[in-house]
């Protein structure tokens, strides 16, 4: 099989294709159209001669054996005409070039097939799937790259299709090279495309693959003929006018002569098409169906569409340009005469209004007192600003830095009042109720800020369940100093940004919460409060709780840094007040940094003294009542606080009294009738007065002195009688009570339950805890939401109870056992809520010694403490909140571990009162105080 070419004249085309190149890359660089392929710096100096000579090989009949090695090109194209670079460093790769080309004196011929992955898309036409190595090609351009191939070095054992047809082509130029320090041999093989054939057999041949072939290429009497026809004729004479133009075009912008032009007619046009459709960067769907073109109507065809779509992309893209130039071109006329204008002022006298505000600018930061390091780097910035247009990027976002540091409080205190502490302690009684502890502390805060107003105070760390006054404890603390008050939120804050600001190079932004707070309230030493320190979370975007230690220590925040400042800021004058709800999730660095007060639950007694001096008032007035409208006596109060709330600290106690002045609002405003007092006493006499009058209903009226307002008239005529709030009323308004003191004894009625105090983020919770037993294999069942800690608390209970069967009398010395072959069931009720902790322990105990003892437990009776395996009662956290708890559901007696006997010093006095408390050292004592009657089988057994 020999391959007839058309010699010398069609090498003519390389220094077209050189020119394509250059005029795409400088003006169209996205379109990626290559056409300098066949230049490479191996080639002799005298370009064209060395070219010619090469293409004068082409023109010589090529024969083609009847196999060849196959090189497989995965998802690219190889066509006749071009040229390519490729690197082999496979071994699949390294081994064929090795044999078949460096191996061999005379270089012969291989065969590029294109492969593609069997999961991508269906295969194009018959396939032979069997496994090939991939090549990654990594050029730049279609089968035209200057750019290296690089084959992929790991061997593919997917299933990959092979396209049946492929292009032989022949090397150029071959090198070889070892890499270090591995050794490996790679091999730079430079490979042009001569002509299409088609597999016939595909196999292999040690590690690579080789085919048996048919050439697709044309005869020279079949291509004479086609050449003949009118169709072939009129596609050619489409084809050249369509590359005609786009040589045009790109010679148009290479300022070069036309002597390219005549290289068309030179070249046989088939080649011709195969040679441009190579340059362009197309699909490689296209680039098959451009292989598949064994027709050269059809192969033409499908390059005269290529060919218009690049010109039609370059026409595009000239648009664009010459639109941007025409922009470029007005900024600078407006810069111009914006320069003119300003000139022209200058000479009038009059002042622009930018420069007015840099003016203004530059005053309000001279005015600001910064310290002279910062005030260098702000004057310097600011003339950086002047030099700038305000068209200019930067321009704004530079000017708002500026700004800030103008407006931040650098010098700028509030003056401090002369610190009266009875006043102060007036201020805190007249706020807050109750709180002993809490509010001597803070006198004594503010006392050494007394006698030494630039002391270095501790961070006071409010820690408590919500609703019992931590952020209004730290108003009063600003109220008392004389300070501005700012509340900084860190709940869910997981960036650190929120703490140190954005850095000025990111778009949009800003400066931390801090530096942003104290901006607002513009003084430099206000009492700051860090509300939810506890909630702060941490990812990807940093640590906020981390970035607060800086912030918290005084040998570090008086050079704090902002991220956006970029300058250090004095925080050593602000007084840091942290609020949360837990100490658990503040890191313990943090947290080292503060002096925790813990603010536990309010008693019943307490809650109903705030409600009386502090909520009812302020219900009343956010609902346009006063008492002459709605009373609510005490006694409704402690029905509200024993039956619809339960919660350590007054939010719900307020909600339920804001949903009573709802109700009498209504009630009000459908009753209240104002009548004007100003069109004489006969109008009185209306249906609604008479009605009253002979019922005996009082109406109150006064003399309204003229002058007054609406709103004045309208406040004077009242209601007969205020509206008392009763039961009724209670269970009309807020619904069905919600609590009762026979809980705890309706759900211990049974064997098995036994009744525990725990500690969570809203103060202290009654839990019962039940447990029951099934016919099993004394496999223990836990459920309710339980973390580990609870579930090996569980554990050890039940191996207590298993390990004193004999003496608690649950097994006979006979060797009969009440627990063997029994499954233990475990349940905490409200199982949506998350339970772990310790304190647990002699609650599970109890409740399993009554499950199989069946001895109920006394309702009247709670209990909390850790135990351990060999039954001592350890002590545990949270005591008051525990016994505050059990005071709430009506508890009587505590059973509570011997060495928490100290925390009860904490415990109210009136709350002690009501409560008996039982002190337990062993698991045993525990038992004895939990049933009714003491242990009925201590008599015969070790307790």
């Amino acid at each position: 099989m020999k391959i007839q070419s058309e010699g010398r004249k069609q090498r003519q085309l390389v220094p077209l294709l050189c020119l394509f190149r250059v005029g795409f890359y400088i003006y169209f660089p996205t379109l990626r159209v290559v056409f300098s392929l066949t230049v490479f710096p191996f080639f002799p100096q005298k370009h064209n001669q060395g070219v010619s000579h090469r293409v004068a090989n082409m023109a010589e009949s090529v024969e083609l054996p009847i196999r060849l090695a196959i090189l497989p090109f995965r998802n690219k194209v190889l066509l006749p005409g071009a040229i390519i670079r490729i690197r082999c460093t496979s071994l699949t790769s390294v081994k064929l070039v090795e044999q078949e080309l460096w191996q061999r004196e005379e270089k012969g011929l291989i065969g590029i097939l294109p492969v593609r992955d069997a999961a991508e898309v269906k295969p194009v036409g018959p396939t032979v799937s069997q496994g090939a190595d991939s090549a990654d090609q990594s050029s730049k351009g279609q089968g035209g790259s200057s750019d290296s191939l690089k084959l992929d070095t790991k061997k593919q054992n997917d299933v990959v299709h092979w396209h049946n047809r492929g292009v032989a082509a022949r090397p150029l130029h071959l090198s070889r090279g070892v890499e270090k320090p591995s050794g490996r041999v790679t091999y730079t093989v430079v490979l042009e495309g001569l002509c299409r054939f088609s597999v016939q057999e595909l196999s292999t041949r040690g590690i690579y693959h080789t085919a048996r072939i048919s050439s697709l290429e044309m005869t020279k009497t079949e291509l004479e003929q086609v050449e003949q026809d009118p169709d072939f004729i009129m596609l050619s004479r489409q084809f050249k006018a369509t590359a005609m133009e786009l040589i045009s075009v790109l010679e148009l912008k290479q300022k070069t002569g036309g002597r390219t032009k005549v290289l068309l007619d030179n070249i046989p046009v088939h080649k011709l098409a195969d040679i441009f459709v190579a340059s362009f960067e197309i699909s490689f769907e296209e680039q098959l169906s451009m292989l598949d073109s064994i027709d050269p109507k059809v192969r033409l065809s499908k390059a005269t569409e290529l060919v218009d779509r690049h010109l039609q992309s370059i026409r595009v893209a000239e648009k664009i340009t010459q639109k941007v130039e025409g922009q470029l071109s007005k900024s600078q006329k407006e810069f111009l005469l914006r320069q003119q204008m300003r000139a022209i002022k200058e000479e009038l006298g009059d002042n622009d209004d930018d420069e007015d505000d840099l003016a203004a600018l530059e005053r309000k930061m001279q005015s600001a007192g910064m310290p002279q390091n910062i005030w260098k780097h702000a004057h310097r910035e600011l003339r950086r600003l002047k030099k700038m247009q305000p068209q200019q990027p930067g321009y704004n976002s530079s000017r708002v830095y500026l700004e800030l540091l103008a407006d931040l409080p650098w010098q700028k205190a509030s003056e401090e009042i002369e610190l009266d502490l009875r006043a102060a302690q007036k201020r805190l009684d007249s706020d807050h109720y109750g709180l002993v502890k809490v509010k001597q502390r803070i006198i004594e805060y503010l006392a050494v800020r007394k006698l030494k107003p630039d002391a270095r105070g501790p961070v006071l760390c409010f820690v408590g369940p919500p609703g019992v006054g931590k952020t209004s404890l730290a108003s009063s603390i600003a109220a008392a100093l004389g300070r501005k008050f700012v509340r900084i939120s860190l709940g869910g804050v997981k960036d650190e940004a929120d703490i140190r600001g954005h850095r000025r190079t990111y778009v949009g932004s800003m400066p931390g919460r801090l530096i942003d707070g104290l901006k607002k309230v513009a003084v430099c030493n206000p009492v700051m409060l860090l509300d939810e320190v506890d909630k702060t979370g941490s990812d990807v975007r940093g640590d906020p709780a981390s970035a607060l230690l800086e912030v918290l220590d005084p040998e570090q925040n008086k050079s704090f840094n902002d991220h956006y400042l970029n300058v250090p800021f004095d925080l050593s004058k602000v007084v840091f007040v942290a609020t949360a709800n837990r100490m658990q999730p503040i890191p313990p660095p943090l947290l080292d940094r503060m002096e925790v007060i813990e603010l536990p639950g309010y008693t019943p007694e307490e809650k109903l003294q705030i409600a009386m001096r502090h909520l009812i008032p302020r219900v009343l007035d956010q609902h346009g009542l006063t008492s002459e409208f709605l009373q609510i006596p005490e006694a409704m109060v402690k029905l509200v606080i024993q039956r619809y709330t339960r919660e350590a600290g007054v939010r719900n106690l307020e909600r339920n009294l804001a949903a009573l002045a709802r109700a009498a609002a209504v009630r009000v405003a459908e009753q209240e009738q104002v009548v004007p007092l100003n069109k004489g006493m006969q109008e009185l006499a209306t249906p609604l007065l008479e009605n009253r009058l002979a019922d005996g209903t009082e109406v109150e009226m006064e003399v309204i002195p003229m002058g007054v307002n609406s709103r004045d008239i309208s406040n004077t005529f009242r209601i007969a009688s205020p509206l008392v709030v009763d039961e009724t009323m209670l269970e009309k308004v807020l619904g069905p009570p919600r609590f009762d003191d026979r809980e705890a004894a309706e759900r211990v009625a049974t064997p098995g339950i036994s009744v525990g105090l725990v500690w969570t983020a809203f103060g202290g919770e009654v839990q019962f805890v039940e447990a029951t037993a099934m016919v099993g294999k004394g496999d223990l069942h836990l459920t309710g939401q339980l973390g580990e800690v609870i579930k090996e608390s569980a554990q050890i209970a039940l191996t207590w109870v298993r390990a004193r069967a004999t003496d608690l009398r649950l097994a006979t010395t006979e060797g009969f056992n009440l627990l063997e072959g029994r499954d233990v069931h475990i349940h905490f009720p409200s199982g949506a809520v998350p339970k772990d902790g310790p304190s647990a322990g002699v609650t599970l105990v109890t409740a399993l010694v009554s499950l199989f003892s069946q001895k109920s437990v006394r309702s009247d009776t709670a209990m909390t403490g850790e135990m351990t395996l060999r039954g001592l009662v350890l002590p545990v956290g949270g005591v008051k909140d525990k016994i505050l708890a059990a005071h709430r559901y009506g508890i009587k007696r505590v059973i509570l571990p011997e060495r928490n006997l100290k925390d009860l010093v904490e415990v109210p006095s009136s709350v002690l009162a009501n409560l008996e408390i039982l002190l337990a050292k062993r698991m045993e004592e525990v038992l004895e105080h939990a049933f009714d009657g003491g242990c009925p089988w201590r008599q015969h057994s070790k307790l």
